[in-house]
């Protein structure tokens, strides 16, 4: 069983011809509400790979709309939602914008999010069999606690280092690296990562490797264009590359791509495919707008085939 405690968001999507900076306004001639929270994000992905049944989503959203819409689309997607628990602030909200080039930036208010438990998960979910996966949209303290649970019952931690907190501490690092079996991160968070337990890397890949060596355990980095890096407690590196293509929306493409890897890395496959299948997916996905809509389904991988 994949098991996600993550953060669940509506997104408020407007495509403009550039990024605004500070004290700049763009126009857009509309926009799109999408579901998103890179939570029920990476439990769609994997949904969506490893067919209805497989996934539950544990979070909370509010007593709102958009709460019941939340709620309703991962249960279209084949997700288990029923820890999913309702909080009086209100549903998470992204506000997102996508320039001409298919770049994005992202402002989250996290709302019900931020009331997250890990009491809200009852214990007979974890097992030898249990892959959770996490991110850093929920408070640290809760999602540390599950994933401590998790490996007191032997199962698999897949822990997503994003967004890398403001102020990210070496004791936070350090404790998420002592239950983590598989750490994914981009280049940028390798790096931090790295940095605040005092590892100065110069490169994406040496951090993985401090990381992986530091932790006992894999790191995985997506790299984008370039594919994905795995370098495991030992120091062994495999790669998979990205298939070529011109991106349509990036939004939500490290979501999908943990969510089939988690998917896959389930089944129990060797590493080597579970990368080769969250390149290709993440790829599809950004060929299509908005975070969840583009996710493919796994007849459309032929990684999978």
């Amino acid at each position: 069983m994949i098991l996600v405690f993550g953060s669940l968001n509506v997104d408020l999507v407007a495509q403009v011809p550039v990024i605004p900076g500070p004290g700049r306004t763009v126009l857009s001639p509309s926009y799109q509400t999408h579901f998103g929270g890179k939570g029920a994000n990476q439990a769609v992905a994997a949904a969506r790979i490893a067919g209805p049944g497989r996934v539950r989503m544990a979070g909370r959203v509010g007593r709102d709309g958009f709460g019941d819409s939340a709620i309703q689309n991962l249960r279209a997607n084949g997700v288990d939602a029923d820890l999913v628990v309702r909080a009086d602030e209100p549903t998470g909200c992204a506000f997102i914008t996508v320039d001409q080039a298919g770049e994005n930036a992202i402002t989250v208010a996290s709302g019900a999010n931020m009331t997250a438990s890990a009491d809200d998960l009852p214990a007979e979910l974890f097992s030898s069999d249990s892959v959770l996966v996490l991110q850093m949209e929920l408070p640290f303290t809760q999602a540390l606690t599950v994933a401590r649970r998790t490996a007191s019952a032997s199962g698999t931690v897949v822990w997503t280092l994003a967004p890398v907190p403001e102020k990210m501490t070496p004791e936070m690092v350090s404790e998420l690296l002592a239950v983590t079996d598989h750490l994914l991160v981009n280049e940028h968070e390798a790096l931090d990562a790295a940095t605040a337990i005092g590892i100065a890397a110069s490169d994406y890949e040496t951090a993985a490797a401090d990381l992986a060596k530091a932790g006992g355990l894999t790191c995985i980095v997506t790299a984008g264009a370039q594919g994905a890096l795995a370098v495991t407690a030992d120091g062994a590196r495999r790669r998979a590359p990205a298939p070529r293509i011109t991106p349509v929306d990036t939004t939500g493409a490290g979501d999908t791509f943990v969510g089939a890897f988690a998917a896959i890395l389930s089944e129990g496959v060797s590493l080597q495919r579970a990368l080769e299948a969250g390149c290709e997916a993440a790829a599809l996905k950004c060929l299509k707008a908005g975070a969840q809509t583009g996710m493919p389904m796994r007849h459309a991988m032929s990684s999978l085939a």
